[in-house]
């Protein structure tokens, strides 16, 4: 028990990190040893077992425990979050289409040959509306994303009627899952061990170049989202530089950010920003948590970039036009992203069923995201947090302008 706990308080960024090492070595010193490969695919079966439950009832008990009233006065904070979120997944889509990255993945020559990749963006469309009316029960044992994120809304709003113990039940459930979910990803660093290995011992170590392609295909993306779109949202909705606000919340917030790893974590962070600014109490300690939610400019960037490097490597030739049906379709999933680290992971399988993609690859791709996730989530989780707090000062100093009051960056 002693040795379990101590495992336990070392950093899981460490600890995935180790796992990647060893795997790395294993597969280069004994590749014959694919005993070592079932560590990952247990993993991958775990996530593919808990993923569609989770986004049921996470959304369903969100929408039904959902709180109004201040629609109107937080109005703008809210389109500038979903706005800078859309942005983020078009941007992600150009960048693909600009570097297509491959990368090698388990049973991709038998599963290629026996996908139709959809003729047209009207066929997609067809492909979608079919989806969503499938049986609520079928689609979460075959992963069908799409029917379940439809079902759980309908049955969220339906909940809204339904008694304050129902609701709680509800939440409780959702609350139970994401502990479950902890306890997988807690498991991770032996499934990335796992996977690595069967990688390196079949595709030797020049699979880290492509790894390193996928890396830096994210981080430049998610870095161009944040230095340049947002700046230029800002910019443009207070008619002055916004560099200066830019420089210091992602001082404050995304460097803090990007070792925590988690938008919850970081909202003191971004609440003690807020007030350092002078901005409105009743304001930013509504906007702040609620953009830890809805705010997910970094998590469209993973879902868009996965499913497309997924499309890439299969062989679906994605056009432009269902593309952007995809960052439109990723802009409303990372709304509803888990708060544990990966989250957003789990909802690349949600991308990957627009285009025909078997669950089998799309949970590889997952796979692959905790392999990169030392920096991949962390880049991520920077960006979100930071927006968090730029677009909550933005909206408030907009209202500021208004009034004729004196900006204080």
């Amino acid at each position: 028990m002693n040795l379990f706990q101590r495992w336990m308080n070392i950093s899981l960024v460490l600890r995935i990190f180790c796992g990647l090492i060893i795997g790395a070595i294993l597969g280069f010193l004994v590749p014959s040893q694919q005993w070592i490969s079932i560590f990952g695919d247990v993993f991958v079966g775990a996530l593919k077992g808990i993923a569609p439950v989770l986004v049921f009832v996470l959304v369903a008990s969100s929408l039904a425990n959902a709180k109004g009233g201040n629609a109107d006065r937080f109005k703008v904070v809210i389109f500038l979050y979903m706005l800078s979120t859309l942005i983020a997944a078009f941007v992600a889509v150009c960048m693909n289409f600009t570097f297509r990255v491959k990368v090698p993945l388990t049973g991709v020559e038998n599963v290629a040959e026996d996908l139709t990749p959809p003729g047209s963006v009207f066929e997609v469309l067809k492909n979608l509306c079919l989806s969503f009316v499938n049986n609520p029960i079928n689609a979460i044992a075959s992963a069908n994303y799409i029917a379940i994120l439809f079902w759980a809304v309908v049955i969220g709003l339906a909940l809204k009627a339904a008694s304050a113990e129902t609701k709680r039940v509800f939440s409780d459930l959702a609350e139970s899952l994401s502990v479950v979910v902890r306890w997988v990803i807690n498991c991770a660093p032996f499934g990335i061990m796992g996977l690595v290995f069967n990688a390196v011992s079949t595709s030797g170590l020049a699979i880290f170049m492509n790894y390193g392609q996928l890396v830096a295909l994210l981080v430049c993306t998610m870095c161009l989202t944040s230095l340049g779109i947002n700046a230029i949202i800002v910019a443009l909705v207070l008619r002055r530089n916004p560099y200066p606000l830019m420089w210091y919340c992602i001082k404050r917030s995304a460097l803090t950010a990007f070792f925590t790893r988690s938008s919850a974590a970081n909202i003191p962070v971004n609440m003690e920003l807020c007030k350092d600014l002078g901005l409105d109490e009743d304001m930013y300690s509504v906007s702040i948590p609620l953009g830890s939610t809805i705010n997910m400019d970094g998590a469209a960037v993973t879902i868009t970039t996965l499913t497309l490097v997924a499309c890439w490597t299969t062989g679906v030739d994605v056009t432009f036009p269902m593309a952007i049906l995809l960052s439109i379709v990723a802009t409303l999933s990372a709304c509803g992203t888990s708060g544990v680290a990966g989250g957003s992971l789990l909802l690349v399988p949600l991308g990957c069923s627009m285009f025909g993609i078997p669950q089998d690859i799309a949970m590889q791709m997952v796979g692959i995201g905790f392999i990169i996730s030392v920096i991949q989530d962390s880049v991520e989780t920077a960006l979100n947090s930071s927006g968090d707090a730029i677009f909550t000062a933005t909206a408030e100093f907009y209202s500021w302008k208004k009034e004729g009051r004196k900006l204080p960056l």
